[in-house]
């Protein structure tokens, strides 16, 4: 989770959502990535995305024994790419400011463990209260009055 936190610190510098993730397979880093929306003008480069694209095409077998790190719970876009794959765990910083589709993924039989950190909490918090306009055009919503 470390790693993803660094990511997440990386887009944060670069003037974007800081949020990291990490696609591990049989322990090794295979791809890591963080949202790169605002940066590179993309509808879909959140973190979990772009971690996924960073590992490049990969065996059904390697994802199967895989581990997903991400600082904050992973909407339903990243979820179903989980579900897709076939990724049996997903390791979650913190779920406070933002919780996406966990008991479906769940219930769809991916083991998800949400670690609660601070570190995740604070980077989000701080961002959404500098940026609101940013987060809820990354989670597809407006801003609320």
């Amino acid at each position: 989770m470390d790693l993803a936190v660094e990511e997440a610190r990386t887009g944060l510098a670069e003037g974007g959502i800081p949020i990291g993730s990490v696609l591990v397979v049989d322990g090794s880093v295979v791809g890591r990535g963080h949202n790169r929306r605002v940066q590179e003008g993309s509808v879909v480069l959140h973190a979990e995305m772009d971690a996924l694209e960073r590992a490049g095409r990969l065996p059904a077998s390697a994802y199967r024994r895989a581990v997903l790190y991400t600082t904050l719970s992973p909407c339903d876009m990243c979820s179903g790419a989980v579900l897709l794959y076939g990724i049996p765990r997903v390791v979650v910083g913190e779920h406070r400011t933002f919780r996406g589709p966990e008991d479906h993924l769940r219930a769809r039989g991916v083991e998800v463990i949400v670690q609660d950190r601070d570190d995740c909490v604070e980077l989000m918090r701080r961002f959404i209260e500098d940026r609101p306009e940013l987060w809820f055009e990354d989670i597809g919503e407006d801003v609320p009055d």
